[in-house]
């Protein structure tokens, strides 16, 4: 067989001297472990602030512009319930997946004391990350920006400033699940504006000049089509991931598949918690994922 460059590091991991545990610092301690995830990039908080920022604005155009002035009051309840309501649950999915630890690895694990707590066998190896001088479990990758080993790493996303691992993937589906919704209904309302506004006089169709409806209106079309088309294909891409219990990190490095095949609802499950229900939807729920299986520090 060909032994490519990924095996030939895989190689030199094996060997213990490559490991060097007097050289990592022993892991924090559990009294510190509970502070708050957050990840202190700062292109990652723009795009975080943007995003919020971007979703007000919308709430603003579809109830200022649109649906106050509107003289049918059971199309403006309904219509303005509902696009609150989506909008209220896009913004706490995204809380919860910036916030939400997405499945890091004790950093500086790769101490002599856990080594030797493994007690491996002649023959059993381990991996360790040179980076973040952790012992890696299986399937985990590290994030430079993040600077952590992460557990089902799939891609670090600067629009919610975290990554997306086996913790979080939850919420950050939710994410764009609400704002493809929001975005499509947001799409449909301003074509509603439109045809009303041309039947009527523009004067009486918003509480602002024409002009300035005009503008409001089209940049709010040119942001809900940008965003449905772009999170339409993440939450897409995000659920085929899932289904196939394979990361987005492992796709394009076409990584063996060394772990138990399931079926798609089992994946499912394993992700968004047992049993199926309403919480699936909901990103106040925390996922309860049964008797999860032990993560292998030994190959």
């Amino acid at each position: 067989m060909m032994i490519t460059p990924v095996h030939r590091f895989r190689d030199i991991e094996r060997k213990p001297e490559y490991l060097q545990p007097e050289k990592c610092v022993p892991p924090p301690s559990r009294a510190s472990l509970g502070t708050m995830w957050f990840i202190r990039d700062g292109c990652g908080i723009a795009c975080a602030v943007v995003t919020w920022m971007l979703v007000f604005y919308a709430d603003f155009v579809v109830l200022l512009v649109m649906l106050v002035p509107s003289r049918d009051y059971v199309y403006s309840v309904i219509n303005g319930t509902l696009f609150n309501t989506l909008a209220f649950l896009a913004l706490a999915s995204h809380f919860r997946a910036m916030l939400t630890d997405p499945g890091a690895v004790p950093k500086g694990n790769a101490t002599k004391e856990f080594i030797e707590s493994l007690q491996l066998k002649p023959g059993q190896v381990v991996y360790k990350c040179p980076k973040c001088c952790s012992i890696k479990p299986d399937r985990a990758h590290h994030c430079s920006v993040c600077k952590r080993c992460i557990r089902k790493m799939d891609h670090h996303c600067p629009w919610v400033n975290n990554c997306v691992g086996e913790n979080n993937q939850k919420y950050f589906v939710l994410f764009t699940m609400y704002i493809a919704l929001i975005s499509l209904h947001a799409l449909v309302m301003v074509g509603f504006h439109f045809l009303y506004c041309f039947e009527e006089d523009w004067t009486k169709c918003s509480s602002f000049s024409p002009p300035t409806t005009v503008i409001l209106l089209i940049l709010l079309c040119f942001e809900a089509l940008l965003f449905l088309i772009f999170t339409s294909v993440m939450f897409g891409t995000q659920v085929h991931s899932i289904c196939t219990d394979e990361t987005g990190i492992e796709q394009l490095k076409k990584e063996e598949r060394r772990w138990a095949k399931k079926t798609k609802w089992m994946n499912m499950k394993a992700v968004f918690g047992h049993p199926f229900s309403i919480a699936w939807l909901s990103p106040f729920a925390t996922p309860d994922q049964g008797k999860a299986d032990p993560y292998q520090y030994v190959v």
